[in-house]
Order: C-alpha cells, then sequence, then structure tokens
C-alpha cells in the first residue's frame, strides 16, 4: 500500500475546504489514515522545502505556509501519489483541468506565491521524507 503526505494549505482551510479535499480524496477510493490539523513553525517549512532554498519564490512560499493553519493528511492506496497529483491538478490553478481539485477551486491571487489549496508528495521517497517531517515515524 503506497502512502501520500497530502497538505491543505492556508488558503484551503482559510476558505473552509477541508473537508471537500478529503471527501474527492475518499471518492477517488484512497484511505485516510492519519490527519492533524497545525501552525506550521519555520524550521519545519524550511526541512519542508529545503529544494526550494536560494529561488525567487521561496521566501514567499514560506510566508505564506507561515500565514495560518494548514492541514496535514496521511493518504493510502494503490498507486496514491500519481493519483492524488492528477486529482489536485496543474500546480497553476489558472491552466488546472476542470474536475481537479486546483481546476475547480482555486485561482490566481495575484500574490507573490500561487496558492493553489493542496500539497502531495511527488515520490515515493519524498513522501516518506515529507510523512516523517509532518507525523514522526508513523
Amino acid at each position: 500500500m503506497e502512502r501520500t503526505l497530502v497538505l491543505v494549505k492556508p488558503d484551503g482551510v482559510r476558505r473552509n475546504l477541508v473537508g471537500e479535499v478529503i471527501a474527492r480524496i475518499e471518492r477517488k477510493g484512497y484511505f485516510v489514515t492519519n490527519i492533524r490539523m497545525l501552525q506550521a513553525d519555520r524550521a519545519l517549512l524550511e526541512q519542508h522545502y529545503a529544494e526550494h532554498i536560494g529561488k525567487p519564490f521561496y521566501e514567499p512560499l514560506v510566508e505564506f505556509m507561515l500565514s495560518g493553519p494548514i492541514v496535514a493528511l496521511i493518504a493510502e492506496g494503490n498507486r496514491v501519489i500519481e493519483g492524488f497529483r492528477s486529482l489536485a491538478g496543474a500546480t497553476d490553478p489558472t491552466v488546472a483541468a476542470p474536475g481537479t481539485i486546483r481546476g475547480d477551486l482555486a485561482r490566481d491571487q495575484g500574490t507573490k506565491v500561487v496558492q493553489n489549496i493542496v500539497h502531495g508528495s511527488d515520490s515515493v521517497e519524498s513522501a516518506e521524507r515529507e510523512i516523517s517531517l509532518f507525523f514522526g515515524g508513523k
């Protein structure tokens, strides 16, 4: 059984979309096996986004993720990493396909960093690292 980390970002939490995101994950046939709401601190976000340090969008991204609570969850299922990323849609909500989370629920806010409601791990290795960051060894 494959696992992935899904984050509902501050914009999704502020807009009360946590239930909608979870419902879409479950309707797809995946299982939510752990969930928590938290206010991420800079240290956690610096570890999570370490590969982006030095890029122009890095600091605005960290500031955005510090702007409010997030919901972290572990989703499990066959090919869940690929499946959730398809369910989430393109990173840019303007071009994300209708029927995807970002295509249906997000839009370009004109901010310094794209506010696109969710994050999903991009590989088994990333999922393991990210789940460890947000949930410890669980």
